[in-house]
């Protein structure tokens, strides 16, 4: 790499040169690479201003990598400017700056993104805790460049690819914020008897009853550990508290998602623990106040399902519309009653008697439950989708970056 590329100044510029004000210079900082708000930088606004200074700029077309990192994946983790700068953009603390002279700038960009150069990061990184890599070191990494127009035509791709990723990425963002600020509004807040947002049709005020008067203790869960559960054997499915609070969801496609299996189960020791439909599950531990998050069981079919470790199993006493009550129990309007009513420090748990002194509200018509429920799982499944094309994007990406480069 040494012979293709021309080593640019970096200057040791922490945080503390960081300023609101417009000074017509900006940075790079090796911390803003890692986080990606330093990465395809098309407009200066992209970085942070920072004092007026003796610097060399940078130009279009240069690159700035990151030259430590808490792990060897993100050693010389790099960014490129790919505008014409209209301030003089600086490379900060931690970094090694770097102009191409015989490879394209793109090109070499995405390079250094292959699993190739990851494991040369590996091997020439230096540190325990924290592992860097210099120049010197940078520029004993082997190339073969194709000509000019390929590596054009291959840097274009890649960034061709990078676009759709990214417009992906905001389509999920803003529905993730659209979904959050329904949460908000179709449910009544702290202080209010009926929700700020109502679909059309609806005028009757909501019910509020104690928890015990809507939910019962359904069965018995298990004490079952990770080791005692499989994806590969076993019958009956066992929901573990670990995945209610990371995995899941507010509910639980029985027949679509994958949960685990008792490896060694047998049915007639489970009889009388298996759940129904619409029961809902509530984690009792967690490390922070994740704790009390639940999940409603559905499409259950004729799938046995238990309640595993650290859990809490429900059974609604009166009729509920499917999916609502997973989605107002992990809502603001719920779970705010909750904060008081955790116990621990470094673990915080909540107990059967705590959650039996919350309130749950919910519209008397069935209908309206209905809607509300059926309204917020169909945001979630746009949700699931987009994610699930997300993930298949980045596995395009990573699979073109092993076979597009030698």
């Amino acid at each position: 790499m040494g012979e293709i590329v021309k080593k640019l100044k970096s200057y040791p510029l922490s945080r503390d040169v960081e300023t609101k004000e417009r000074t017509g210079y900006r940075y790079i900082h090796y911390g803003d690479i890692h986080k990606q708000i330093a990465d395809l930088i098309v407009q200066d606004e992209d970085l942070p201003s920072i004092k007026e200074g003796d610097y060399i700029p940078l130009n279009q077309g240069d690159l700035v990598l990151a030259d430590v990192s808490e792990d060897y994946t993100g050693i010389a983790e790099p960014s490129i400017i790919l505008h014409e700068p209209k301030t003089k953009i600086i490379a900060g603390l931690h970094t090694i700056a770097i102009r191409p002279q015989s490879a394209t700038s793109l090109y070499l960009y995405y390079l250094l993104h292959t699993e190739r150069f990851k494991k040369f990061g590996s091997h020439v990184g230096t540190g325990l805790k924290v592992f860097g890599i210099t120049f010197n070191n940078l520029s004993l990494f082997q190339i073969k460049t194709p000509s000019f127009p390929e590596q054009t035509a291959i840097g274009n791709f890649f960034r061709t690819l990078d676009d759709t990723i990214t417009l992906h990425k905001r389509k999920l963002d803003k529905l993730k914020e659209l979904k959050n600020g329904y949460l908000q509004k179709l449910f009544p807040q702290p202080g209010e008897d009926v929700p700020r947002v109502r679909f059309a049709g609806f005028n009757e005020p909501w019910e509020v009853r104690s928890f015990e008067n809507i939910l019962a203790p359904a069965v018995a869960s298990n004490t079952l550990s990770r080791a005692e559960l499989s994806y590969e054997k076993g019958s009956i499915k066992n929901i573990h508290y670990g995945d209610i609070l990371v995995r899941f969801g507010v509910y639980i496609d029985i027949a679509r998602d994958p949960i685990p299996c008792i490896a060694n189960g047998r049915i007639i020791d489970y009889k009388n623990k298996l759940l129904q439909e619409g029961d809902v599950i509530f984690a009792d531990t967690a490390e922070d106040e994740t704790v009390g998050k639940a999940v409603e069981i559905t499409n259950i079919s004729n799938f046995q399902v238990v309640s595993g470790l650290h859990t809490m199993a429900y059974r609604p006493k009166i009729k509920m519309s499917p999916y609502y009550l997973g989605y107002y129990l992990n809502s603001h309007s719920f779970r705010y009653q909750l904060l008081p009513l955790m116990q621990g420090v470094k673990v915080l748990s909540l107990s059967r008697k705590n959650l039996s002194k919350t309130l749950i509200r919910y519209p008397a018509v069935l209908s309206e439950q209905s809607q509300i429920g059926d309204f917020l799982r169909n945001l979630d499944e746009q949700i699931f989708t987009l994610y699930n094309k997300l993930g298949k994007l980045k596995q395009l990406k990573s699979f073109y970056l092993q076979k597009m480069f030698i």
